[in-house]
C-alpha cells in the first residue's frame, strides 16, 4: 500500500470500530427514542369531573352497577366493556368492589340497567347497601361510542353513598382519538404496560381497538377518583 494511502487510511480504521458501536446502540435505542418523543408530548387531562379531595372514611365497600349503555351501542358491546372497566376500577384499590350483575338487577329491580341521569326505583340505593353491606354505589355510563377510527368513547359516572345519597365523585367526559393530546396518551399508558410484559406494539393497536382504548378510557376515568 503506498504510504500516503496508508497514511489516510490508518486514521479512518481507527473511528470503523467506533461508528458500529454507534449503529448498534442506535439499533438498541430504537424503541427508547420512540418512547421519548411520546412521553415529551401533550397527555389529556380530564378536567369535566369533581369530587371531594379525600374519600370519606366510611366508604369501604362500593356496589359497581351495570354500566349503562343505552342506545348508543349494542348490548353485547356494552358487556364487554363493562368487563373493562369493572377490572380497571379494582386496580385502583380505593375500596371493595362488589359487582351487582345485569341479571340479579332485571330480577331485583325489573331492567337490567341503570342510568345516573334517569329515575331510580324507590330507595334503590338503600336497598343495595342493605343486601351487599355496601356503603356507596358506583353508576358508570357510556355516552358516545365510535367503534371505527379515529376511535371514541364518552363516559359519565358516579359515586354516591348509601347514607343520605351524598355525592362524592362525578365525571363526564368524552374521549376521542382524533384529539393528539388523546392518541399520545393511549400510546404512553400502552407503553408502560410494555414493560410490565404487555405485548410489544400493544399502544398502536389501541388506537385501532375498541376494547383496548376502553382500557385506557377507563383507567383515566378512575385514576380521578378522589385518593384514599
Amino acid at each position: 500500500m503506498h504510504y500516503r494511502t496508508f497514511l489516510l487510511w490508518r486514521p479512518l480504521a481507527r473511528l470503523l470500530p467506533g461508528a458500529a458501536l454507534l449503529l448498534a446502540a442506535g439499533c438498541m435505542s430504537t424503541r427508547e427514542d420512540v418512547m421519548d418523543r411520546v412521553l415529551e408530548k401533550q397527555y389529556f387531562m380530564p378536567a369535566n369531573f369533581t369530587g371531594e379531595a379525600q374519600l370519606p372514611g366510611i366508604v369501604r365497600r362500593v356496589v359497581l352497577l351495570p354500566v349503562w349503555g343505552g342506545h348508543v351501542m349494542p348490548v353485547e358491546t356494552t358487556q364487554a366493556l363493562e368487563e373493562v372497566f369493572a377490572a380497571e376500577l379494582q386496580k385502583q384499590l380505593r375500596f371493595e368492589v362488589v359487582r351487582f350483575s345485569r341479571a340479579q338487577c332485571l330480577q331485583r329491580f325489573g331492567a337490567p340497567e341503570f342510568s345516573s341521569s334517569g329515575v331510580l326505583p324507590h330507595d334503590f340505593l338503600a336497598i343495595l347497601g342493605r343486601e351487599f353491606g355496601a356503603d356507596a354505589v358506583l353508576f358508570v355510563d357510556l355516552t358516545a361510542y365510535r367503534a371505527y377510527r379515529p376511535l371514541a368513547l364518552g363516559v359519565r359516572a358516579k359515586l354516591a353513598t348509601v347514607d343520605q345519597t351524598r355525592l362524592v365523585w362525578s365525571f363526564d367526559e368524552i374521549f376521542s382519538a382524533d384529539d393528539p393530546a388523546v392518541s399520545n396518551s393511549v400510546r404512553r399508558y400502552f407503553s408502560h404496560a410494555e414493560a410490565a410484559g404487555v405485548p410489544l406494539g400493544a399502544e398502536q393497536g389501541a388506537l385501532q381497538s375498541p376494547t383496548k382504548f376502553a382500557v385506557y378510557v377507563a383507567a383515566a376515568t378512575f385514576n380521578t377518583l378522589p385518593a384514599r
